[in-house]
């Protein structure tokens, strides 16, 4: 009687085995916080868009995620968002544009000391410690596209002149290897490269400077396409004739669809969409409700956009 019942209590263990492993998996609840910067340009609008975007397919389609977006215009504003995000919203998992490196490391470092799970995207924090992953595209390419662009295009002889965006690495990052690609077409002369700040009027205004200094302009290089439209309407203004190609950057629904329609002017881009903060979301969300982790670091990459492929990036929902 003894030996049948240890045969019965085996056999109960083993049904009760197999039953448990037939349950399906519990997703972790993820509240996953998005500091990002309130939209006061083009390519911050569009990221704020795709943002929101994110949140509202992915808590569709996950009722163990909530997605909290916050929107700030200074760097003092998102750190104080970061901390309520951490202790009245209780997040465990956070996305971060920064809106400046140096000062928002300290605060970006002391949730993640929380337990909260860090993926920062586009402006990298001044300490890789502070994060657990890193999203952004290929600034490298983004450069170095438009500038083997332009050489083909002018068969390696011509003068550009150049519209850099604001002291940053990001913009350090473009500018270095478009000069680097430029420098190996020594018939091409770079006239001179200004900052135009990412903003439409500021690049007006230093388009009209090169245009009054400089007799024969063959292309612009702008890095960016905010102020590819300012470089655009500087150029309609003077009628000049002589540019034969203005090449912005990063996708804008504009820029796209000139593209598209076979523009004089705008006959290419290069990839480098806002679109990547909803790809950051996404793949932190799926990542933190399965409990895995992100690679240390992910680089979205950079595409020529011509008029072959342009149909691929065009999104005439967004902003941007």
């Amino acid at each position: 009687m003894h030996f049948i019942n240890k045969i019965a209590a085996a056999c109960l263990l083993a049904s009760a085995g197999q039953v448990i492993a037939a349950q399906p998996v519990t997703a972790q609840p993820v509240t996953l916080g998005v500091a990002i910067p309130t939209a006061t340009h083009g390519f911050t609008g569009g990221i704020v868009w795709w943002a929101n975007q994110a949140k509202k397919e992915l808590e569709a389609a996950n009722p163990g995620l909530k997605v909290i977006v916050k929107t700030a215009g200074s760097s003092p504003e998102q750190a104080n968002q970061v901390q309520d995000l951490l202790v009245v919203n209780k997040i465990n998992a956070l996305v971060i544009l920064p809106l400046e490196s140096a000062s928002l490391t300290q605060p970006v470092a002391q949730v993640k000391s929380k337990g909260v799970y860090v993926t920062v995207v586009d402006r990298g924090l001044t300490s890789p410690n502070a994060q657990n992953a890193y999203v952004a595209g290929d600034n490298t390419a983004f450069g170095r596209l438009p500038a083997e662009y332009l050489a083909k295009k002018l068969n390696g002889k011509g003068n550009i002149v150049v519209l850099r965006g604001m002291p940053s690495t990001i913009d350090n990052e473009r500018v270095n290897a478009f000069n680097a690609e430029i420098a190996k077409h020594p018939g091409i002369k770079v006239l001179d490269a200004k900052y135009g700040n990412w903003n439409r009027d500021d690049a007006f205004k230093v388009t009209q400077d090169y245009l009054t200094r400089f007799k024969a302009i063959d292309a612009v290089w702008a890095a960016d396409d905010d102020m590819a439209i300012g470089a655009l309407k500087a150029i309609e203004q003077a009628r000049r004739t002589d540019i034969k190609e203005v090449f912005g950057g990063a996708g804008a629904k504009f820029a796209v669809k000139k593209v598209i329609d076979g523009d004089r002017l705008i006959q290419a881009n290069v990839s480098y969409s806002p679109k990547f903060i909803y790809d950051a979301i996404k793949m932190t969300a799926n990542a933190r409700l399965k409990g895995e982790t992100l690679p240390a670091k992910t680089i979205i990459p950079s595409v020529l956009i011509t008029r072959a492929n342009a149909s691929q990036f065009y999104y005439p929902n967004s902003p941007y």
